[in-house]
């Protein structure tokens, strides 16, 4: 497999290009098929929200569709599969809580069980991460003007620390790993109304600012903001089905399916 097979790039709009990676290729063990790659391709200036698994070059691809304009690149969270290519650019952005993690190598060990082969080549880093040449500190509430677009961070812990969505200014909501369809995973359960006032919030905005197009991070995309009701109403199913849930080894949670969600919550 080379970087022209491994990469799927569709256009959603004129500029906006998502560029996915099979998750699922790499370690099944995650239970997710898709992670999404989003490129905002401004009239002045661009901007990626993360960088994917670093097993092929995602430069070329950017550039190739940026030419010579300014890109900004952010990543959502500091996750392997978010965080891999980050080397290969500049400057990179995250939230302060996970600053320090893509300033260093990541050890990425764990996928060396993985069933299937395709991870050998990360031996060539020796399933090391290379950390990020410039990593910079990315505030809460700043806006990122792309010329005919403008951008606008909001910090939403809850996937890990640090977590970040981003939304337009014509109605588009990223929402990183934090509400997505399929393998969902979530902090300790005693955090978890936490985690449900985060997804209102997010519901919120979308009512505040006329959104109606959430871009996830995993799985589906292009979703309208019906589908966050249907998390909160899902994760508000935890409790009652709490019996139902099996420990998964691997990821060191507890799995429980809940409508189209698979929540994966962190072992307290």
């Amino acid at each position: 497999m080379n970087m022209k097979d491994w990469f799927e790039i569709n256009y959603i709009k004129k500029d906006l290009i998502i560029i996915r990676e099979c998750l699922n290729l790499i370690d099944p063990r995650y239970y997710t098929l898709y992670s999404n790659i989003y490129l905002i391709n401004g009239n002045k200036k661009s901007l990626l929200i993360d960088t994917g698994s670093g097993l092929f070059p995602l430069k070329p691809i950017i550039q190739n569709f940026i030419k010579n304009k300014p890109l900004i690149v952010i990543n959502t969270h500091a996750h392997f599969d978010h965080i891999g290519s980050n080397y290969e650019f500049d400057e990179v952005l995250i939230h302060k809580n996970e600053l320090d993690i893509i300033s260093k190598p990541m050890d990425i060990s764990f996928l060396k069980t993985s069933p299937n082969k395709i991870v050998s080549l990360y031996e060539r880093s020796n399933f090391l991460l290379n950390p990020t040449k410039n990593p910079k500190l990315l505030k809460d509430n700043t806006t990122f003007n792309l010329g005919n677009l403008k951008v606008k961070i909001l910090y939403c812990p809850g996937h890990s620390e640090g977590s970040i969505s981003l939304y337009t200014n014509r109605g588009e909501l990223f929402t990183g790993d934090n509400a997505h369809y399929g393998a969902m995973y979530l902090p300790i359960k005693q955090e978890l109304p936490s985690f449900i006032q985060m997804i209102h919030s997010l519901v919120d905005l979308c009512i505040k600012e006329n959104i109606n197009q959430i871009f996830p991070s995993h799985e589906d995309y292009n979703l309208d903001r019906k589908f966050l009701s249907s998390l909160i109403d899902c994760l508000n199913k935890i409790d009652p089905n709490w019996s139902n849930k099996k420990f998964d080894d691997f990821n060191n949670c507890w799995k429980i399916d809940i409508g189209k969600f698979m929540f994966m919550m962190k072992r307290e």
